[in-house]
């Protein structure tokens, strides 16, 4: 009787592939591995495992680290991908995988379009698969160095990137790329930095706006359905928020960005930037702060 493998549809989409709704959507993905496992008599679909939103470069994966605890408790032996790309764009570790841990585990690998399968491999795939997979990453890299530079560009511009303007401020409606004085919370912040140039520490600016009832950065976010998360709703002022925000050379009108960096092709998470690395581009908005003030505040210090 011949063998009947148990395939795990395996889809993937990040912010590599420049978020495009073709036929590389998770839907369609899905689809088509379906329609091949159809006309297989030798497969039947055991599971989905989808890593929506997960970049290629690295296999820290929740959907493929279950896939792979289904492997090793047997409930699979066969993967199924569109392309080689799904699996991953670090050329070494796809490569691993596809030349070390599948065989050992006795894993069948197919890759649809690339017409890829391990169980029947044809002797040019030893260098065909490595070509692929050194084409996807360098495809990463270069979607990569692409989308930094143009934020980099959008940065020096002056115009604004972020998801979220600082507390004080809003996107324009007209313009999401500049911002302008929040009629709500542009008088929090001007009363904050009074209250320090007052001699207020930063702990006591934090205990008066939370015993008068004023919402968080945080808080704030929630309240105005900005985010759905519902930890960020009893999240109060702290004295560390208070010195970020009376730091912040954005109330003196300068849009200031860049204060982090990462990298998704390198697998590198975000680290702070040195304030002398940050990318600063003087008067593009409304100032709610005037100069003597912001820099006597400065003059102050940080404050307890």
């Amino acid at each position: 009787m011949p063998r009947i493998y148990r395939a795990g549809i395996y889809v993937r989409l990040s912010v590599e592939d420049g978020g495009r709704q073709g036929a590389d959507t998770v839907k369609n993905q899905e689809a088509l591995i379906r329609g091949y496992i159809d006309s297989q008599e030798d497969m039947q679909p055991a599971g989905v495992y989808c890593d929506n939103g997960r970049t290629g470069t690295s296999f820290a994966r929740p959907e493929f680290a279950r896939m792979m605890e289904d492997v090793a408790a047997g409930r699979i032996d066969c993967i199924v991908v569109k392309d080689l790309s799904r699996l991953g764009r670090n050329y070494l570790e796809t490569g691993k995988y596809l030349e070390r841990v599948f065989p050992v585990l006795g894993v069948r690998f197919v890759a649809v379009a690339d017409q890829v399968d391990t169980k029947a491999a044809q002797r040019d795939d030893g260098f065909l698969i490595p070509l692929k997979n050194i084409v996807n990453e360098m495809y990463s890299r270069d979607i990569s160095k692409k989308a930094g530079s143009a934020l980099e560009m959008r940065q020096r511009r002056g115009e604004f990137i972020g998801a979220w303007a600082s507390y004080g401020y809003r996107k324009c409606a007209h313009d999401p790329h500049k911002i302008e004085p929040d009629e709500e919370t542009a008088p929090v912040v001007q009363r904050m930095f009074q209250m320090r140039l007052d001699g207020r520490s930063a702990r006591q600016i934090a205990d008066s706006l939370n015993a008068q009832g004023i919402p968080s950065p945080s808080r704030c976010h929630y309240l105005r359905g900005e985010v759905a998360c519902s930890r960020f709703a009893g999240i109060v002022w702290q004295a560390q928020t208070v010195r970020k925000i009376l730091a912040n050379p954005v109330y003196l009108g300068h849009m200031v960005q860049g204060k982090k960096r990462a990298s998704f092709y390198e697998g590198k998470k975000q680290r702070a930037l040195a304030p002398s690395e940050w990318t600063v581009v003087r008067h593009t908005h409304q100032p709610l702060v005037e100069e003597p003030v912001f820099w006597a505040v400065q003059q102050r210090g940080r404050g307890i």
